[in-house]
């Protein structure tokens, strides 16, 4: 029978907090981040753009409504570990398939409840983005420091071929009214969904592909998914996009997409002090003049002073939050990205006409 108290999350700090573990026995590593999203845990978690990373759950409660076979973004959980306050391992949902616990444990998953999330909030946003260790296993405290030393920085980090898919593969509607082929990066399933709801046909390729093996299914457009890691280290992919962005045929980049967009437009990316992690943000449409409240999963930006200084680059969106980059477009060209993320799932709707805008493009460019 496992100890209760036995769980430990350590800082790259040096700070330490005390809990009970959840899911697999066990040690994991990653970066430590934040999310304030209240809802939608099992769609966070299976998110791909969290690859690597050790999650916190603002909200009080997880598990409490159990995990469905249908709310996921990827076939496996995503996160390196997770960390909460209260982890219910029994759920009161009737549609509900299974317990978050029993998920955690057939992912192998590594947890820790029982922890202030408050003050590990807190503390995170005053000393900035670092790594971290959860171990239930009883490994020594000294022992988990010379583990916690020896783990990588987000930045400098590739992580996308570790998460993308590694065979193209088509989905397609009933009645298709263009085709779109989709570089995966990390891309999250209800992009895929949000697409084929338009009459897409969607062919969805490895991150290493060419552009003329894009071309084989011969598109109509191009879709640049999200994604996990750094993308100033993705030369091959940046040179890809800007490929795809000079093809002349519409473009529509999400969240690592977005970025990479911009790196191939010679912009800058930098890393945040904190990410944006919740499905609360307000974003700031400045062709419209309309807000829009929007879901969230990034601990890179566009640098907001390379686009001023970008001729050729517009600014399309930004947070209100912090004033950082949201969206861009290339003028006199129907390529656009977003820094968030409109199939918001989980989320609001806001930002869905996106799809519509990019679905709109495409079909003028046909005619």
């Amino acid at each position: 029978m496992k100890n209760e108290t036995a769980a430990v999350l350590i800082l790259e700090d040096g700070t330490i907090f005390h809990g009970k573990p959840i899911g697999k026995i066990g040690t994991t590593t990653g970066e430590i981040a934040f999310n304030t999203g209240m809802t939608g845990y099992q769609e966070v978690f299976t998110d791909p753009s969290y690859y690597g990373q050790i999650l916190v759950m603002t909200t009080a409660h997880i598990g409490n409504y159990g995990v469905h076979d249908d709310e996921i973004e990827s076939d496996s959980m995503m996160i390196a570990g997770l960390v909460t306050k209260n982890f219910s391992k029994t759920f009161s949902r009737v549609a509900a398939n299974d317990s978050m616990e029993n998920l955690m444990l057939k992912n192998n998953k590594v947890g820790i409840s029982d922890i202030d999330t408050r003050a590990l909030v807190r503390h995170i946003r005053s000393r900035g983005a670092m790594n971290a260790i959860i171990s239930s296993d009883g490994t020594s405290i000294e022992d988990l420091k010379t583990q916690l030393s020896k783990v990588p920085s987000m930045s400098g980090l590739e992580l996308s071929s570790k998460v993308c898919t590694k065979t193209a593969y088509e989905v397609k509607p009933e009645n298709p009214i263009c085709k779109i082929s989709v570089v995966d990066f990390g891309i999250k399933k209800n992009i895929i969904r949000c697409l084929v709801e338009r009459g897409a046909h969607v062919k969805v390729f490895p991150m290493h592909t060419s552009l003329q093996e894009l071309d084989t299914f011969e598109p109509d457009g191009y879709m640049l998914s999200n994604g996990p890691g750094d993308p100033g280290v993705m030369a091959d992919s940046i040179q890809l996009v800007k490929e795809v962005s000079n093809a002349g045929k519409p473009v529509f980049g999400i969240c690592l997409g977005h970025q990479l967009l911009g790196l191939s437009l010679g912009l800058k990316t930098e890393k945040m002090f904190n990410g944006h992690r919740g499905i609360n943000h307000p974003i700031l449409n400045l062709k419209t003049g309309k807000c829009e409240i929007t879901s969230q999963n990034h601990g890179f930006v566009v640098s907001k002073e390379s686009i001023e200084s970008n001729p050729i680059v517009e600014l399309t969106h930004i947070h209100l939050n912090d004033n950082t980059v949201a969206g861009l477009a290339i003028k006199d060209k129907p390529v656009f990205s977003v820094q968030y993320h409109p199939e918001a799932s989980a989320g609001p709707h806001d930002s869905r006409y996106l799809f519509d805008q990019f679905i709109a493009n495409i079909l003028k460019a046909k005619v």
